[in-house]
């Protein structure tokens, strides 16, 4: 199974000098926890998350409406093709812990995104196939090196 199978096809997108508010909105109104940032070309110059519209207006003690898109994305784009074996996108996920991939096609064009959601529904629904495109156990590993803490966490101990 290629990753063309399984992506969602219709992305919603944001644009670099759009507010957080308006990226914000457009989460909420179609029920998304990122969106990729494109130019005018259309192609992909970052990735928006909601965690970081939370906390950009966290820790700049600013209104959404106040601060842009481009000085809060990523600037650091992890996509894959269409025509990619789905294992090759989970690799992406799993080594730049990610949980969704824009999904760009040779002309640099974005064509869709694929979540680790998306990849785990369909695990579920091979579960009773042979020779499964996707495999539990490895959605199971991308998850577990997604969720992976960036420092270790430190246990508090109670007295």
């Amino acid at each position: 199974m290629k990753v063309a199978d399984l992506m969602m096809r219709t992305v919603h997108t944001c644009k670099p000098d759009d507010s957080l508010a308006a990226a914000a909105a457009l989460m909420w109104d179609h029920d998304v926890g990122c969106a990729p940032v494109v130019d005018a070309g259309g192609h992909v110059v970052g990735m928006i998350t909601d965690r970081d519209i939370c906390m950009a207006t966290y820790t700049r003690d600013t209104a959404p409406s106040r601060i842009d898109v481009a000085s809060v994305m990523s600037r650091d784009i992890f996509s894959c093709s269409p025509k990619d074996a789905l294992i090759e996108a989970e690799e992406v996920m799993r080594s730049h812990r990610v949980r969704r991939v824009p999904v760009i096609e040779d002309r640099g064009t974005l064509v869709g995104i694929l979540s680790l959601a998306d990849l785990a529904l369909e695990a579920v629904r091979e579960q009773a196939k042979r020779g499964r495109a996707v495999r539990g156990e490895e959605v199971t590993t991308t998850l577990a090196a997604v969720g992976e803490p960036r420092q270790p966490r430190q246990l508090v101990s109670g007295a």
